[in-house]
């Protein structure tokens, strides 16, 4: 795969100076402040002399090549590597400089464009009336997802401390106080790799993206861990990937309980200091005794 070009300085940051007017009691101080970064990211792909637009997402500029691989992988437009010929930004005469850097294409390997219209049903069918849980799981099935690797275990301890790592690898969260973040652990919690978004589900996207990029897929020998709660989306995409632990700082959805189970991912909530929810998977977590009461 080529390489991507060097970044331009005119490229927007993660963070953000704004001034504000900061009252405590009956005092207003005027001073800035630092914001978290939102702008939005159009992905694009591209084969065989024909580009499509696929998707736009409103995310923390940063790591955007991660996102979209990790974004198209997820929604099973890309399955791996190879099929990724080069990542870029827009080239388009007819864009500002601020919109090139708001738009990424994905060049992909094949002689032909896949089938995006399954992309475009998938979000109807996920926004619709009348769709259930159920028709959810199945669709996930019929795009190909299998049950998660057997994965290796991990002991309750190495589980408790993987909160107070995250915090402290959330650079931008230490100074904006307003993004989410998705890391990943080896099983004796070492910490590998941390991206941080102001969308829970970008982040992760680039946790799979750098994955994908950069050491190649599945996540299975390593333990997922996402700050806020455990979504659908959130766990489908962790199985995508071949992850066999997942953990989350809050709860779980009930669907994403339902799919955690279906595809047999360990699915741990409420992970605060040493007390947590294992919730599907409980086998992985070892040595750990359960009672009724």
């Amino acid at each position: 795969m080529e390489q991507p070009p060097a970044p331009s300085p005119a490229r927007s940051g993660a963070r953000t100076r704004a001034a504000v007017v900061s009252v405590r009691g009956d005092r207003a101080t005027c001073r800035d402040d630092v914001l978290a970064s939102e702008e939005p990211l159009e992905i694009r792909v591209s084969a065989g002399g024909a580009r499509r637009n696929v998707a736009v997402t409103m995310r923390t500029p940063g790591h955007d090549f991660e996102l979209a691989v990790g974004f198209l992988f997820g929604e099973g437009v890309v399955r791996g590597p190879r099929d990724v010929r080069r990542v870029r930004y827009c080239v388009d005469r007819e864009l500002s400089e601020e919109q090139r850097w708001n738009t990424v294409t994905v060049d992909l390997t094949a002689a032909a464009l896949p089938d995006l219209d399954r992309l475009e049903r998938h979000f109807s069918i996920t926004s619709a009336c009348g769709v259930c849980g159920k028709e959810s799981l199945d669709a996930l099935e019929a795009r190909g997802l299998r049950p998660v690797p057997a994965g290796p275990p991990v002991a309750p301890e190495v589980l408790a401390g993987l909160p107070a790592q995250l915090r402290t690898a959330q650079a931008v969260f230490e100074d904006t106080g307003g993004l989410h973040a998705a890391a990943v652990f080896t099983p004796r919690g070492e910490l590998v790799a941390v991206r941080e978004d102001v969308g829970r589900h970008n982040a992760l996207d680039k946790l799979v993206g750098w994955s994908l990029l950069e050491r190649g897929l599945p996540l299975g020998d390593g333990v997922v861990l996402v700050s806020g709660r455990a979504s659908f989306e959130l766990v489908q995409k962790c199985v995508a990937a071949g992850v066999s632990t997942m953990a989350a700082v809050s709860a779980p959805s009930s669907l994403a309980v339902d799919t955690a189970r279906r595809f047999g991912l360990t699915l741990v909530g409420f992970l605060r200091g040493d007390r947590f929810n294992i919730y599907t998977g409980e086998h992985r977590v070892r040595p750990i005794g359960t009672s009724s009461g």
